[in-house]
């Protein structure tokens, strides 16, 4: 899949059954296993995972700050895609523009879209963060960035069983 202005597009693949990787990804204390790049925690992590459901995740930098994000689960198809809205929050779950923490040029809702694709003992994982095309360059290398040290950090923990 190719990438245009509004989209980033990351695909890996990962040394472990889909329906693992897919626990990492839908299970709150799996996901704050790996959550977040180099140096970041993820301390908090409550997933409603059904279509219509949402997520309230805490990232926190190596400084203790957290960066809270939100989202709801709009397609669901087990074990093989999920797609979900995405925005910065407050630690209520409130949506809050990416200014509250000192970041410009974020829309108030991205869209995230995982499809997982089953090579038998390995998955490729595809994301698709869509609306992105307000953000700089600078930035969506940083996102990109972010986001390839955090499956870093879930393949690892893959590794490492469960």
């Amino acid at each position: 899949m190719e990438e245009n202005k509004n989209e980033m597009v990351i695909t890996r693949i990962f040394n472990t059954p889909r329906e693992l990787l897919w626990k990492y990804w839908t299970d709150s204390e799996f996901f704050k296993r790996w959550w977040g790049p180099d140096g970041f925690t993820c301390p908090f992590s409550r997933i409603d995972f059904r279509v219509g459901g949402s997520y309230l995740h805490a990232m926190r930098s190596p400084e203790g700050k957290d960066y809270w994000s939100t989202g709801t689960y709009k397609e669901i198809s087990p074990p093989e895609k999920i797609v979900a809205t995405d925005s910065f929050a407050d630690e209520k779950g409130n949506v809050v523009s990416s200014e509250y923490y000192g970041l410009k040029g974020f829309p108030m809702e991205l869209v995230v879209s995982l499809t997982f694709k089953d090579l038998g003992e390995k998955t490729k994982l595809t994301l698709v963060h869509r609306g992105i095309g307000t953000v700089d360059e600078k930035t969506r290398r940083d996102m990109k960035e972010g986001w390839n040290q955090s499956f870093n950090k879930l393949t690892k923990n893959l590794s490492s069983g469960i």
